[in-house]
């Protein structure tokens, strides 16, 4: 049976993980493999429901635990009926956000740790991790730009929040690739998509052997 793989972009906001997401789907289809390009929170009509309660409103319209809880269940629900369906069809999963953005972003105020939400990853979602995480890296000053123009003004409840808090998640994402370096891989997000897209493929040789 062909062997589905599972890769995850990750990084801050404006850093060009959609755009990169999509054009590594477009190339390993391209290469004649089965891919399927999804996202977090979403990526199935139950998922995709708790999305829209996640990122809209305002900053406190969620305690910081239910917070984390919706974000594990919209995971469970996508793992479920989306995400271990398409591994075990031996698809490739390219995911644009996975685990390691709840763990960048909900362990910053110190309130939750990263045990506790790996913990509820693991019961929601059975501790199911990709293959492969790329954090794509960019300087603070041209990654709010790019979100800046990106949002047109209206940012989601999340990429709202103020600068300081970007910055210790951008440090969380810099620390899981020192931390699991055979995963995690940062990306240096400050060259054209193309040499972006190039850097990946050479990221991921071992997987497509």
């Amino acid at each position: 049976m062909i062997e589905g793989r599972f890769i995850s972009l990750e990084g801050g906001e404006g850093t060009g993980k959609s755009t990169q997401a999509k054009a590594l789907a477009n190339a390993l289809g391209k290469r004649g493999l089965a891919v399927c390009l999804t996202r977090e929170p979403g990526g199935t009509p139950g998922a995709e429901i708790i999305r829209e309660l996640l990122l809209t409103g305002g900053d406190d319209k969620w305690d910081l635990r239910t917070e984390a809880l919706l974000f594990a269940a919209a995971r469970a629900e996508h793992c479920a009926k989306l995400i271990r369906p398409a591994l075990a069809r031996g698809e490739w999963i390219i995911c644009d956000r996975f685990v390691d953005s709840s763990r960048a972003y909900q362990s910053v105020s110190g309130e939750l740790r990263d045990a506790e939400i790996m913990q509820l990853h693991q019961v929601g979602s059975k501790g199911l991790m990709p293959d492969r995480t790329f954090v794509l890296d960019l300087p603070e000053t041209v990654a709010s730009k790019r979100a800046t123009a990106r949002d047109r003004g209206d940012s989601d409840r999340i990429g709202s929040r103020d600068s300081d808090y970007h910055r210790a998640v951008m440090a969380n994402f810099r620390q899981f690739a020192i931390d699991d370096p055979k995963r995690v891989r940062l990306i240096d997000a400050r060259h054209s998509a193309e040499a972006i897209t190039d850097k990946l493929f050479e990221n991921i040789d071992d997987l497509l052997s």
